[in-house]
């Protein structure tokens, strides 16, 4: 594939001039593939997609512009979460201004892992992570930084609750001599609703899958207090570690909050570390309406908040927050060709003792001016909308006679199934309809599987995440769900 694009660099005084008709380019193919799309997901097969793709790579430029062509072939081919019908995940439509600021620091490129590669924006993460700090509720003391989701975050705040938790009570820097040979063994406590991450990130730590106990939940999915004290208690009977207790708020399925202070109570109890989840919820934090359902999150040693879901920010906009600064110590890192001491002590600070990462962007940036652009208040609205749309769906939902809900939305998002004439069919019906709509290209439902064992378990979702769509397109996309219900049926 050769290029027919001028080898322009985009910094530097000309830089603005070489982008500007680039971006017209890329503007006017995003609507042309837009427009080629024409809903919410390109129709056809996963296969039919990739031969289109496949031809478009290996298609001669000639006269055609490599940018114009591939772009408009991307958006014809991608999910559009800007369309009403596109609800499947906690995928949002990012704010313009977000994507607008995320252009200039893309031009820029500044890396967050010096302060001589990013002078003003090591500033600006500093002071955009107190604002952040301060809506979570916590103290001068916190610290944080800007990660690439809620994955990265709970994988950081499990692995200082490891080297704190375990340290204390073996005596040792986990963080340099490694897991103790012996006991205690550390376990990690979350609810069987919680994000599969919690598992990966103990396996990362070389703690294993098998140190997560599992807590169970109620009909609404939150995290059982009775049951997690229960466990806790067992744990220190049979003379394991409770390390830590990683609480939701916001669960990826139907936006359940887990009782907080009671989580942060018993882990205190225990000398466990508190982490939460608040990748989805988090945003609630913006809302009047829905900021006391986080009541109890400015106890939590560590935080996750992810921007690029009820924050509207284009990917990645996570968040990792510590209530106090001191529990970073064992991510502290020198390197002598980005952060010598002497140049610490000069006053030139940097931000790599903060991160997993060390070339990083400086994704605070579009939060900043997204917060300065619309404020907590404006965005604010936009969480309250979506959440009087989850209303609406929901009562949709109860209307109808083919479907069932799940539990009323708390957040943004709510499950829902397709109830077949023959129940023993309900599971293969509701995974059908999806993959029709799918094939269809006129709608884009989320599925997943309520805990437990057996059939039965399966749900759609829906996650309204665009303060654009109206309570009229929510009602229509769930009428169309049904209508692919009774297709999908009758095709059995």
């Amino acid at each position: 594939m050769t290029a027919a694009l001028a080898p322009a660099l985009s910094g530097g005084v000309s830089g603005a001039a070489a982008l500007e008709p680039m971006v017209r380019t890329v503007l006017e193919a995003l609507a042309e593939g837009a427009a080629r799309r024409g809903g919410p997901i390109p129709a056809g097969t996963p296969q039919e997609l990739f031969a289109r793709v496949a031809r478009a790579l290996t298609e001669p430029d000639g006269d055609d512009d490599a940018l114009r062509r591939l772009t408009a072939l991307v958006a014809a081919g991608s999910a559009d979460p800007a369309d009403p019908a596109c609800a499947a995940h906690l995928h949002c439509p990012p704010l313009a201004v977000a994507v607008a600021a995320d252009l200039a620091i893309s031009a820029l490129n500044p890396s967050q892992d010096s302060w001589d590669q990013a002078p003003a924006t090591t500033a600006l993460e500093t002071l955009v992570l107190g604002d952040l700090a301060e809506l979570v509720g916590y103290p001068s003391t916190a610290a944080g930084v800007l990660t690439s989701g809620g994955t990265e975050s709970n994988l950081m705040g499990l692995m200082l609750a490891r080297d704190r938790v375990l340290g204390r009570a073996t005596g040792r820097r986990i963080e340099r001599s490694g897991l103790p040979a012996g006991p205690p063994q550390a376990r990690i406590f979350s609810s069987a609703a919680a994000h599969f991450s919690v598992r990966r990130a103990a396996a990362l730590l070389g703690l294993g899958e098998d140190a997560v106990v599992t807590i169970p939940v109620d009909h609404e999915l939150r995290m059982r207090p009775e049951a997690l004290e229960k466990a806790l208690r067992e744990c220190v009977r049979r003379g394991e570690l409770p390390m830590a207790v990683v609480a939701t708020a916001g669960t990826t399925d139907t936006g359940a909050i887990d009782p907080l202070n009671a989580c942060a109570t018993l882990a205190a109890e225990h000398g466990a570390w508190t982490h939460v989840d608040a990748a989805y919820g988090g945003g609630a934090l913006l809302s009047d309406r829905l900021a006391p359902l986080l009541t109890g999150l400015e106890r939590a040693d560590s935080v996750s908040l992810d921007w690029h879901k009820l924050g509207w920010q284009p990917a990645a906009a996570g968040v990792f927050l510590v209530r106090q600064a001191e529990t970073y110590a064992s991510l502290a890192r020198r390197a002598a060709y980005l952060n010598p001491a002497d140049d610490e002590d000069a006053g030139y600070s940097s931000l790599l003792g903060l991160s997993l990462r060390t070339t990083r962007r400086p994704d605070a940036f579009k939060i900043a001016v997204t917060l300065a652009a619309l404020g907590r208040d404006g965005l604010g609205r936009l969480v309250d909308t979506c959440h009087d749309l989850a209303r609406a769906g929901a009562a949709a939902v109860c209307a109808h006679p083919r479907l069932e809900l799940h539990a009323d939305p708390v957040l943004t998002a709510f499950l829902f199934r397709y109830l077949p004439a023959d129940p023993a069919l309900a599971d293969r019906v509701n995974a059908g309809l999806r993959r029709r709509l799918l094939r269809e290209g006129r709608a884009v439902v989320g599925r997943t599987e309520l805990p437990g064992e057996g059939p039965g378990r399966v749900r759609l979702k829906l996650t309204l995440l665009n303060p654009h769509a109206t309570a009229t397109e929510v009602e229509r996309l769930v009428h169309l769900v049904a209508a692919a219900g009774e297709a999908e049926e009758a095709a059995l």
